[in-house]
Parts: structure tokens; sequence; C-alpha cells
């Protein structure tokens, strides 16, 4: 865990694999899922992820859960195997962007990017809206908010060649940003959103 700088001062040590398959077994449980959380473990929150209902969570306990956060890896689980089955994905897109706590800003855009692989019936329109957001993001240093960033731009720009055409132009405009971290976001999804192997897959 030291290794991909996740805390380990409230875990058991256990694989991300066994939780996933524990949840399998334990099936979609609301009530549990709480109550994992509120144990503060990590591996129970991992877990939490698993079992909780999508359609069962509200946006306050959204908004409770992402005020938890404190590390990387709990962002990504949540944001990518229940947040963005919800609803109210989108909305929290937008508000945790202005969020200023490096994880739960982190959140808006693994959440954006959670989006962007799995709902296949939101519309260009849906995800161009937040284009804006990733601009002013970009400019945050902060090394789990860029990487979130660019991971959303990179996700938006595969989903169609519309998209594709206004997430480079925005990379391109980010690579000549005076901002450090502008510029790193703008190279690192330009790189991938040109490369041959997302131009063969949108034609």
């Amino acid at each position: 865990m030291a290794r991909y700088a996740i805390p380990s001062d409230n875990a058991f040590g256990v694989s991300v694999g066994k939780i996933r398959d524990t949840g399998k077994q334990l099936g979609r449980n609301h009530d549990l899922a709480q109550a994992l959380w509120d144990t503060g473990w990590y591996e129970a929150r991992m877990l939490a992820a698993f079992v909780d209902d999508p359609a069962q969570v509200t946006p306050a306990q959204m908004d409770r859960w992402c005020r938890d956060f404190d590390n990387w890896a709990i962002v990504d689980t949540l944001c990518f195997h229940l947040f963005d089955r919800t609803p109210h994905a989108f909305a929290k897109v937008k508000a945790w962007s202005n969020r200023r706590n490096e994880f739960e800003r982190r959140a808006a855009f693994a959440l954006l990017a959670s989006l962007g692989v799995h709902d296949k019936t939101a519309s260009d329109e849906s995800f161009a809206k937040c284009l804006p957001l990733i601009e002013r993001a970009a400019t945050d240093e902060r090394n789990f908010v860029k990487k979130g960033v660019s991971w959303a731009l990179r996700v938006i720009g595969r989903r169609s060649n519309d998209l594709n055409r206004s997430a480079v132009a925005l990379s391109k405009r980010l690579c000549a940003s005076e901002e450090p971290a502008a510029r790193w976001v703008g190279r690192d999804a330009l790189k991938e959103l040109t490369s041959q192997a997302v131009i063969r897959r949108l034609r």
C-alpha cells in the first residue's frame, strides 16, 4: 500500500480481489454498506462500494462519504463501482469539482471518467458540458487532482468523434498554458487522444 501512496493505518491488508469476491458473495445490501463505511477501515469501505445498492444511494450520502475520502484508491473504487451508477452522478461531478480537499476534488474527475467508461446512454452534450470543469481544474498542481483531470479528459475524448475533437482542442489549449500542471494535463491527454489506436477505434 505504501508503494502506491495508500495509507495503511486503518487497514488489515486484504487484497482488492478478495474484497471484490466477498462483495459478490454478499450481494447488494444498502444497510450493510452504511455500517461498513462507518467503521472507518480501509477494506470495509472498499467493500461498501461493491455491496451498496446504487438505487438507494442518496445525494446526501454521496456528499458525506466524499468528505471522508483520504486516498485515491477509495475515491476511484467508489466512483468506478458505485457512484457512477446513481442518477446523481453528473450533478456531483459539477459540485465536487469546486471542492478544495485534494481527494474530494479528485472524486469529481474520477466520477466523470467512470461515467465516460460505463454510461453508454449519456449524450455527448452531457460530457461536453463538463469540459470547462476540466479546463478550470487543470491548473491544480496536486498530483491526484491533475491525474484525475487527465483521466477524465482522455476518457471523454474516446467516446465519439465530436468529443474527440473538443477534447483535442482543449488539450492543445492546455499545452499552451503558462501553468505547469495544465501543460502536463494537456500533453498527457493529447498523446493518447491523437494516437492511432484511438483514431482507429473512433473510425
